[in-house]
């Protein structure tokens, strides 16, 4: 079909197009405007292996290793913490000592989707499981350009509930790190200990005394030291309005889709009301005398001679009579 014609044909249903623009972004911007909010708690660390404070090498709790230019992944103690902040002991930890589970019980069974669940007999009661899904969702710690610090955010729909599942994972990941890096050192200890009491030379048991100081340094700390895996530069606080999803930007986004969707369904309907491509004919041109009825006039043509070969005669056009000769 030329382009022309498809602009025409959907042109000419303006008046269907505009409605239908009107009734779908009305639809679709009830959905949103209903759509529940949920608050953003947030907070922002810093790795401690880059702001902790030591006077000799033997004080430091890791060494400080410089990562590649085009790296920017966590690493360290400050990875392990990250990582344990969507792990299923976290989720255990949130379902044990905040009313989480509770909350997503209450909103799957809540609307239409409830009403659904119990027609269709699903699981309604969230576990641990539905919480380690929702903080592999929702839990997003992002870098800060141009500086060491990661902000790290959460969104919920109880504004206390979210601040407090923020401090509480943040402790969590703490705890694990500190308690990773001061079993090591006692186990370490224990073990140069042991090495000690049993050795007979003394150079070598020089050298393992050397160990177990910067051993034992290095428990102390661990022990002591506020941070050991992320220093936090603003301490966790949530906002006093509700901000996802963000409303703005989806209307207008809406506003662009919509129109877009109602031309193209529109364009496939020209389509497919559309003769097909073999049964497409122009107009007959009004100036011209119409096309004669019949074959032209003329001498009908005489028989074949007698002489042409059989493979000629068999061969011929199916669109010449049978009177004609071949070419």
């Amino acid at each position: 079909m030329p382009l022309a014609s498809l602009i025409r044909d959907v042109g000419r249903w303006w008046g269907r197009l505009l409605l239908a623009m009107l009734l779908s972004y009305a639809a679709l911007g009830a959905l949103i405007w209903q759509w529940p909010r949920s608050f953003v708690a947030q907070t922002v660390v810093a790795p401690a292996e880059t702001t902790g404070m030591a006077t000799s090498s033997l004080l430091a709790t890791v060494p400080l290793m410089q990562a590649a230019l085009l790296d920017s992944r966590p690493g360290g103690n400050f990875g392990v913490y990250l990582g344990a902040l969507r792990t299923m002991e976290a989720a255990r930890l949130l379902a044990a000592e905040t009313p989480i589970l509770a909350q997503m019980t209450a909103r799957r069974g809540a609307g239409v989707m409830g009403w659904l669940r119990r027609t269709l007999d699903l699981r309604i009661e969230a576990d641990a499981d539905d919480v380690q899904g929702f903080l592999e969702r929702s839990l997003s710690p992002t870098q800060d350009g141009g500086s060491v610090t990661w902000t790290i955010e959460l969104p919920w729909y109880d504004r206390a509930l979210a601040l407090e599942m923020l401090r509480r994972l943040h402790d969590f990941g703490e705890a694990k790190v500190r308690a990773d890096l001061g079993g090591m050192a006692q186990r370490r200890i224990g073990m140069l200990q042991a090495a000690i009491g049993a050795e007979r030379d003394a150079f070598a048991r020089n050298a393992m005394y050397d160990l177990l100081a910067q051993h034992q340094r290095a428990a102390m700390v661990v022990a002591a030291d506020e941070a050991v895996a992320a220093r936090l530069v603003s301490a966790p606080m949530v906002e006093l309005r509700a901000s996802v999803p963000n409303r703005t930007l989806l209307l207008a986004l809406l506003a662009v889709a919509v129109p877009m969707f109602c031309v193209m369904l529109a364009a496939c309907m020209v389509l497919l009301r559309a003769p097909a491509a073999g049964d497409w004919h122009a107009p007959w041109p009004s100036g011209l005398p119409g096309p004669l009825p019949g074959p032209l006039p003329g001498p009908s043509p005489g028989p074949l001679p007698a002489g042409l070969p059989a493979r000629v005669s068999s061969g011929l056009p199916s669109g010449l009579p049978s009177g004609a000769p071949a070419a």
